[in-house]
Formats: C-alpha cells, structure tokens, sequence
C-alpha cells in the first residue's frame, strides 16, 4: 500500500463510490441520496482553495483502497487551528488496517499546515471509527442527541477530537 495525493482526474470516481456505497448503506455520512460526479467538481475545488489534502492509499495496481481528508470546522476566523476530518474506506477493504494508516498520514499532514485540533462527527452507532479514533489518542469531546434522522430514526452524532503540538506560533485575526 502506498499513500498518493487524490486528484479529480484520476480519482472522482473511486471516491464517489467509496461515498456513495457508505451514504446508502451506513450512518457514516448523514446524507439521503447518492451523490453525482458533478458533485465532486465542488468538493474537489474546496479542497484545493483551501490547501485541505486528500490523502488516498492505493494498492499496487493503483487501485484506491480509502481516503481521508480534512477541511473547515467552522467558518468563522478563530477557528482558523480546527479542522473536521473525514475517512472512508473501501468496503471490500475494511478491517485491514488501512483506515488507521490513512489516519496517521492525515495527522502528520495537519501538523505540517500547523493545525491544533483535529475533530471527527461520528454516528455513536459506529465502534469501528470509535475504535480507531480512541486509538489514535482521539478523546470524546462531547455527543449530540438526536442530531440526525436517517433509517426511520433518530442518531446521535458523537465528536471526537486530537489536540496537536501545532502550531508552533499562533495568532490572533
């Protein structure tokens, strides 16, 4: 395995698959309908303005296995040190280690844009991501009750954050 930078040429739609299989099948993501290719147009051009990576692993054939990224927690200036992450892998491919791999890959990234505090939403339904996350040195930072509807019932969306040494001289504005 080996980790690559996503671009939308060569990766929107193993993405886009990685996506929609977890949208239709999961509570990973609290979304209803499959997502379009023209959907990652958008997304792909928000991670590039904002300098966010797109961190995929890739097998020897170049297949992609999962990808992780990050971008914007809050849109407002103060938050500028946060970033919400995001992970996906293959569902032929779970359980193997990749998603942990990935992890790490995107932490030594956040450190390098000298970021202070990963966040990642998780459906307290999912002890997998839970799992990995507390793994990590991931710590719960609080749950929201009833945050979304989806499978005819209600989910709780639980936060999980990783507070970095980064960065070395912050500032205020």
């Amino acid at each position: 395995m080996q980790f690559i930078s996503c671009t939308y040429d060569a990766h929107a739609i193993a993405i886009l698959d990685i996506l929609n299989e977890a949208i239709v099948n999961s509570t990973a993501l609290y979304d209803y309908k499959p997502r379009t290719l023209d959907s990652m147009v958008h997304w792909f051009e928000s991670k590039q303005n904002g300098n966010f990576p797109v961190i995929g692993a890739v097998n020897e054939n170049s297949i992609l296995l999962g990808f992780a990224s990050y971008g914007t927690f809050r849109a407002w200036p103060a938050y500028k040190y946060s970033i919400e992450h995001s992970i996906y892998v293959h569902r032929q491919h779970r359980g193997k280690g990749i998603g942990y791999a990935l992890m790490q890959q995107l932490i030594a990234t956040a450190g390098e844009q000298q970021y202070h505090v990963m966040i990642g939403g998780i459906d307290v339904n999912n002890p997998g991501s839970i799992a990995l996350h507390k793994k990590l040195g991931f710590t719960h930072a609080g749950t929201i009750q009833q945050a979304g509807f989806k499978f005819n019932r209600w989910l709780d969306l639980a936060f999980y954050q990783l507070v970095l040494d980064t960065p070395t001289h912050p500032v205020d504005g």
